[in-house]
């Protein structure tokens, strides 16, 4: 049956998303009577539009200057600079400056990354730039296409070379070259060492700066069109300059002055935006546009409910077609179509994962193999149990208390006191010249200290 509509891309560099701009596709998109859009992996957006209505849409996009994509997005961390970074010589604007430097959209998959957030993958594109602790220093990871395994170059590569350095492996992805073209370089001091995965929770509203942040996520990962230009409507309004789409499908708005914040409440309720999703349904990354992939997450996820189980830590990862990259520490993948056949209940999966439940390692581990949908839950449930007893071999409570007995004691200076030779009573300031119940005189007091005067007494 041929398909009776189109999906359209539309790139935010970076991630970054202006309000006009994003307001402007949206009147675009209905206009041609489109209610939802999507929001994907590499930060960008989907609009799915009729078939009677493309040509509409394509010719109105193309009067109003929306770049219809046809190549990947560069995918960055920019969204989660002083959100979830510490500080970083990586500010907003350098990544600005990076992105000015391409003059032609990538034809690649490119990400650029701060070492040390783990908001954001480091390795799902094909040419990978993650900052090295030397200001203006990249490190570069190639992963050629339809391949796991990445290549680290051998030195380090100045900002400035980011755009060239990309465009020549483009021409040259048939294999790692052995050298580069021209760049600016530095010999590496020591390998990139990526901090240890945590999720932050990416929803909802935060504090920071003494403003707000609000992260907006959706269950079926679709944005209504009215809900995004109410927002659309509030940041142009209140001096919101940016939006944010970011790697788990989901946007961020920030710089919310507090006095504002009614009016996202506002918005929020007027469509019913629900903020405060479990922990354990955020942490999913599965392809775009793959209903299968969304209807096989909630399935599990309701095995993780029914078992009350933690998976804080995790991140798990679908993927139902072969090739594609993974962002995961337990990866779900469904086996190849052997018999061609169109029954769902003949479709089987393989649970794996990553040596030390690391989703940025390309390494995968089987855990169980030919496992019927059915049969998912309980297992992964199992997997997410074996990652906590691993993590518990070690006793981090045993192993604090041990310390702690064995650090040596922090002496403080011993304070003195001013005491009466006689009736042994304690000197007070303005007292006079006199001890005031023997009338001693205060220059015979002696000088004692105060550990002593209480084991004295």
């Amino acid at each position: 049956m041929a398909r009776q509509s189109n999906i359209y891309s539309i790139n935010f560099t970076g991630g970054i998303i202006s309000p006009g701009y994003l307001q402007e596709v949206l009147n675009i998109a209905t206009a041609a009577q489109v209610t939802q859009v999507r929001f994907g992996l590499r930060q960008q957006l989907y609009v799915e539009v009729q078939n009677k209505h493309c040509k509409q849409f394509e010719n109105a996009c193309r009067e109003e200057h929306i770049i219809l994509s046809q190549t990947p997005n560069i995918s960055s961390s920019y969204a989660a600079t002083d959100l979830f970074i510490p500080d970083s010589w990586l500010k907003e604007g350098i990544y600005k400056d990076i992105f000015d430097l391409f003059e032609t959209p990538p034809k690649l998959k490119i990400n650029i990354c701060d070492s040390q957030q783990t908001f954001v993958p480091f390795f799902t594109g094909h040419i990978n730039w993650i900052a090295s602790a030397h200001a203006h220093y990249w490190y570069l990871y190639i992963r050629m296409p339809g391949q796991q395994s990445t290549y680290c170059w051998p030195e380090l590569i100045y900002t400035n070379s980011i755009p060239q350095v990309s465009r020549f492996l483009e021409e040259h992805m048939t294999h790692i070259p052995e050298k580069l073209c021209d760049y600016i370089g530095r010999p590496k001091d020591k390998e990139l060492e990526p901090p240890v995965f945590h999720l932050p929770y990416y929803e909802g509203f935060n504090k920071y700066n003494n403003q707000y942040w609000l992260g907006i996520y959706r269950r079926d990962e679709e944005f209504s069109v009215a809900f995004l230009k109410d927002l659309c409507s509030i940041c142009l309004e209140t001096g919101v300059g940016q939006l944010y789409a970011t790697s788990w499908k989901s946007i961020i708005i920030r710089d919310i002055d507090p006095v504002h914040r009614r009016l996202w409440d506002y918005a929020l309720g007027k469509h019913g935006i629900n903020v405060r999703h479990a922990a354990n349904e955020l942490n999913w990354q599965i392809a775009d546009n793959c209903e299968d992939s969304l209807i096989l997450k909630r399935h599990i996820i309701r095995h993780f409910d029914t078992a009350d189980v933690r998976t804080y830590g995790l991140c798990f990862s679908i993927r139902m077609q072969p090739g594609n990259s993974h962002f995961g520490a337990i990866v779900i993948r469904r086996q190849e179509n052997k018999y061609n056949s169109k029954l769902k209940y003949m479709q089987r999966f393989d649970i794996l994962y990553t040596p030390d439940f690391n989703p940025n390692s390309s390494t995968l581990v089987p855990y169980r193999e030919n496992v019927t949908k059915e049969h998912l839950g309980p297992y992964i449930v199992s997997l997410c149990k074996h990652y906590y007893e691993k993590g518990s071999e070690w006793d981090v409570l045993q192993q604090y208390v041990a310390e702690q007995q064995s650090a040596p004691i922090n002496n403080l200076p011993e304070k003195s006191v001013l005491q009466c030779p006689c009736c042994l009573s304690i000197y007070e300031e303005g007292q006079g010249e006199q001890c005031y119940i023997c009338e001693t005189e205060i220059s015979e007091f002696k000088e004692v200290p105060f550990s002593t005067l209480i084991q004295t007494t």
